[in-house]
């Protein structure tokens, strides 16, 4: 199946990690989210797009879920004894993705640089942005509106969370890339993969355009929900919605989704309490622990969407 899926954090690089594990080398478009992205340090910071890539390459830290598996932290050590900023952690192999994307940003769009980084590190499948153009994350909470990373980071997501809203989404366009993953009559299915729905897939859908050729599709796409009994798999996706007063279960994102998907894959043990209507469901062992179910989890998804077009 030629598939485009739609990612962001450590649930969606695990997903797209089983999907370019076991579709062929250039069957696989991942868009990530970029509202995310930020400037620290003088560095340009792209948080979703690297835990996609480093996953990919099989070199992501899989106890923390973000950045690079056996990292050393002399610079942000040195950083600290010298007084600057140190609430937010990179990493010395991590650093250089930074530095290197910082650099080539001179020169070329954040597209074109993801796909230079992704190729030196080995990767066949297209890791995209959702945009070229800047878009980015503000949460408004009961401290008052900041940046994505602030809330994320440096709060520890603690604040109570009121909205969120999308900076410069107005004037967005779609990455070149994504508008032809959309356009590709070889695409045969669209996947939502487990992130965050409110703080990783709606700034993609956030960008004019990407939403309605969701709603205009001639495939199927199906969605995998980030909760298990109720819980968030990881991150504050459960705390956000209990904070909106949303129940943390399938039938929420089933509705967060309305109008863009056709399945909903829930873990297996959720299937009983499924009262919704709407998107049809299949019910699997959605937890991913490690590659092996990565990989049967992705093969899951790709036959309920081929019965889905079926």
């Amino acid at each position: 199946m030629t598939v485009l899926a739609l990612a962001g954090g450590v649930g969606g690089a695990k997903l797209a990690n089983g999907l370019a594990s076991v579709l062929p080398e250039g069957d696989l478009v991942i868009a990530v989210n970029t509202g995310d992205d930020f400037v620290h340090m003088g560095l340009h910071i792209s948080p979703d797009i690297d835990s996609v890539t480093y996953a990919l390459a099989g070199m992501n830290d899989s106890v923390r879920g973000w950045g690079v598996k056996d990292e050393s932290w002399a610079f942000m050590e040195a950083t600290r004894h010298l007084g600057g900023e140190g609430w937010f952690n990179l990493g010395d192999r991590d650093l250089a993705t930074h530095v290197l994307r910082t650099q080539l940003l001179t020169k070329a769009p954040l597209s074109a640089v993801t796909a230079d980084i992704a190729a030196r590190l080995g990767i066949r499948q297209a890791i995209v942005p959702m945009s070229d153009d800047p878009v980015r994350s503000m949460i408004l909470t009961d401290d008052g509106e900041m940046a994505f990373q602030d809330y994320f980071v440096r709060h520890q997501c603690a604040p109570r969370f009121r909205s969120i809203r999308f900076a410069g989404a107005e004037t967005a366009r779609p990455s070149a890339a994504l508008v032809a993953a959309f356009e590709d009559p070889a695409l045969e299915a669209i996947l939502i993969c487990p992130s965050n729905p409110i703080l990783s897939i709606d700034p993609i859908l956030s960008v004019p355009g990407i939403r309605q050729r969701i709603v205009d599709r001639r495939v199927p796409c199906v969605a995998l929900s980030p909760f298990i009994a109720g819980q968030a798999v990881k991150g504050p996706a459960a705390k956000i919605m209990t904070e909106l007063g949303l129940p943390t279960t399938a039938d929420t994102i089933a509705r967060h989704y309305e109008g863009l998907i056709d399945g909903l894959v829930i873990d297996e043990a959720d299937v009983p309490g499924w009262t919704g209507e709407g998107p049809t469901i299949h019910g699997a062992d959605i937890l991913m622990r490690n590659v092996d179910q990565q990989q049967a989890l992705a093969h899951a998804i790709l036959a309920f969407a081929a019965n889905l077009r079926s």
